[in-house]
């Protein structure tokens, strides 16, 4: 049964983290003390349950909660070796813990268990953080809330963070709070409630502070040439220009994108004094360790020409690194970690919008979600006063805070196709589906093309959230249509590493018997599908310039000469020659291209469904539920082959173990030796 102050703790993070208002993903703390019966000695015991690194107020559930003794926690104060050493207090954390399997511990655990009241709430509001980073943010503090709310300097956090907050709050007992200078907002109160309401209460009164005392066009003047394009337009160039912005983005390491093209992120790129505002970078230690210290900024107006700004671009990325890498030479000590990469988190494009980079899609998207705190914070602070966030050098203490080091360390190996986009087509179904579902099972982000835009979308549902899959709609044999389905694509993720040209269909009929419409229709979807696809495809991995892979399903037939199959087996066997022509082809461009050939794919199957297996049953005169056993039986193994038979293969083409193969045919047929390939 769960503790009434666990239950109480947990609804109280969940309404303020749901509201964006009140912090940013992840960001904050929440925390309560109460008593719990200790299952050794069978006496009361008092806990403080607070919640774990890396969590989400807004999605906190028990599980997330670190609880620790709090007679322990705070008789740390006794042996807390000065604040050169407050980093060693971290580790003291384990030793106040309260039962196994609980989360870990934060840094911010000594703000909430030092100070005196049961229940704390740590947040970083954007109004809040605003009046904590503009220059005169002490006095507009206090004339914001008399005395309702102290000020704290800034400070990292850690130990001695939490004795400031510890002893500023004992010394104003009329106090509900504090402003964390350069940070954000700690409330405190006896009850949950009362915890709650007094968060609230900072919040709110620092939003109406802003809004009644603050002066118009914060950000300055228009900026002429520099406005917002119109949505059809902004989205368009915004789709030639992300493979670029990504391919820049991944010099170190692969990234994966997102697009926001807010009007809160279009109008502060539109303003005269955006600019130096972005060159001070962001000030929320929550914000910077996933922006990085600033953005990269295109310097060129809206209507410049897309070359013009991708040469631009170039230009700026190579600066970027190159002051990035200065940035952590000033500052890196003996004991520093590696520097982790020079490219940005985040790339403004006015006119466009802000194209932000993460390990993975979710991660990418709360960068951008970050960025769009610190202009809001920047709003705030520059229409009371001016915005002066925290040092350069604090900022590097926190970027590269051997406590940051050992967090990152303590993240799961990432999955092979992490941070690679496959877009697979002819995926509502059937084997294009099974191979949908194994990519995004392997890390990989996944556009789920199809003809039947509704099922597409269903089977990216299935597959999960659109950080993880989407739905598009692809007539492949339709070059416009093709090329829609890639811009969603790489408006979805930032562009495409990985493609599977699955969409098919067959009409089985002699040779007598098959129409030039039956030819047309199977040699537009496979052949000239395949081809468009392809195309398309190959175009963006090389803007990109970080290689790729396409894959074909072929078949057997592209090989092996059976009865009444002659469209269907001839368009197999172009697709079979494109596999061949655009590895060579493609080659240069680290380009992988191989193919695979299955056969008896039955259960499962779109093709068989429509028609094709009953078809095909009569042609070798056996029941139609039995074909999938026939084909079985006629090969080498006798077993049958199924939709996750080829997805395995294709993972297997493009899971990292067959990095120097390219032009192979993968038979997956169960050993059919009239197709061996010669």
């Amino acid at each position: 049964m769960t503790n009434p102050v666990v239950s109480d703790l947990l609804a109280r993070s969940n309404r303020l983290g749901a509201d964006p208002r009140n912090t940013n993903y992840a960001g904050g703390n929440t925390s309560a003390a109460g008593t719990d019966t200790d299952p050794v000695t069978g006496q009361p015991v008092e806990l403080l349950w607070v919640k774990g690194s890396g969590g989400d107020l807004g999605t906190l559930t028990e599980p997330g909660l670190a609880v620790l003794r709090l007679d322990r926690l705070r008789s740390l104060v006794d042996v807390y070796p000065g604040v050169d050493r407050e980093d060693e207090m971290v580790a003291a954390f384990d030793h106040c813990a309260f039962g196994r399997g609980r989360a870990a511990p934060s840094i911010d655990t000594a703000m909430h268990g030092l100070v005196r009241a049961a229940h704390v709430d740590h947040l970083h509001p954007d109004s809040g953080i605003a009046l904590a980073t503009a220059a005169d943010g002490e006095a507009l503090t206090a004339e914001c809330f008399g005395d309702r709310v102290v000020w704290v300097p800034w400070r990292r956090p850690g130990f001695q963070l939490g004795l400031d907050i510890a002893e500023i709050a004992e010394k104003n007992p009329q106090a509900i709070g504090a402003v964390l200078g350069g940070h954000g907002i700690t409330a405190w109160a006896d009850t949950s409630e009362q915890c709650e309401a007094n968060s609230l209460e900072i919040i709110r009164t620092a939003e109406r502070f802003l809004a009644e005392r603050g002066r118009p066009q914060p950000f300055g003047a228009p900026l002429p040439g520099y406005e917002a394009l119109p949505e059809a337009e902004r989205r368009v160039r915004a789709a030639a220009l992300f493979p670029v912005v990504r391919g820049l983005a991944s010099t170190d390491k692969p990234q994966v994108g997102h697009l926001t093209d807010s009007d809160v992120v279009l109008d502060f790129l539109a303003s005269a004094e955006h600019p130096r505002l972005a060159a001070l970078g962001t000030s929320c230690p929550d914000h910077f360790l996933r922006t990085k210290v600033r953005p990269l900024v295109v310097d060129l107006p809206a209507s410049a020409p897309v070359e013009d700004v991708v040469a631009r671009l170039e230009e700026l990325h190579e600066a970027y690194r190159a002051d990035y890498a200065a940035y952590y030479e000033r500052h890196a000590g003996p004991d520093s970690p590696a520097m982790r990469g020079a490219d940005p988190a985040i790339v403004l494009v006015p006119g466009v919008g802000m194209f932000s980079f993460g390990a993975n899609k979710q991660t990418a998207r709360v960068a951008g979600e970050f960025y769009v705190n610190a202009i809001n914070v920047m709003r705030g602070a520059e229409s009371v006063s001016t915005y002066a966030p925290i040092d350069e050098s604090e900022k590097f203490r926190i970027e590269y805070w051997a406590l940051e080091e050992a967090k990152l360390a303590r993240m799961p190996k990432p999955k092979p196709l992490a941070t690679r986009v496959a877009l697979v087509t002819g995926a509502a179904s059937g084997i294009g589906k099974a191979i949908a579902q194994r990519l995004a099972a392997e890390g990989a982000c996944v556009v789920v093309a199809d003809l039947d835009l509704a099922k597409a979308t269903e089977a990216a549902a299935e597959i999960g959230s659109a950080d993880v899959a989407v739905g598009v709609a692809a007539d492949v044999s339709d070059a416009a249509a093709v090329a829609a389905a890639f811009r969603s694509a790489v408006l979805a993720f930032g562009g495409v590493d990985l493609v599977v040209n699955n969409a098919g269909l067959s009409i089985s009929k002699p040779l007598l018997e098959t129409t030039e419409a039956d030819w047309d229709l199977q040699h537009d979807v496979m052949a000239k599908g395949s081809f468009l696809v392809s195309r398309e495809a190959a175009r963006i991995m090389i803007e990109q310039g970080m290689g790729g892979d396409v894959v074909y399903i072929s078949s057997k037939n592209a090989v092996f000469a059976g009865p009444s199959n002659i469209a269907y087996s001839s368009t197999k066997a172009d697709q079979a020659h494109q596999v061949r022509l655009l590895a060579a082809e493609l080659g240069e461009h680290q380009i992988r291209v191989n193919g695979i050939n299955p056969d008896g794919v039955v259960r499962g199957s779109g093709i068989f469904a429509g028609g094709w297996g009953a078809k095909r049953a009569a042609v070798y005169g056996v029941p139609e539920e039995e074909l999938g056993q026939f084909y079985a039986q006629r090969t080498l193994l006798k077993r049958e082959v199924l939709p996750e038979h080829v997805a395995d293969a294709v993972f297997a083409l493009t899971g990292g173990e067959l990095t120097r193969t390219t032009g192979l045919h993968v038979p997956v047929d169960s050993g059919v030796a009239a197709a061996f390939l010669r």
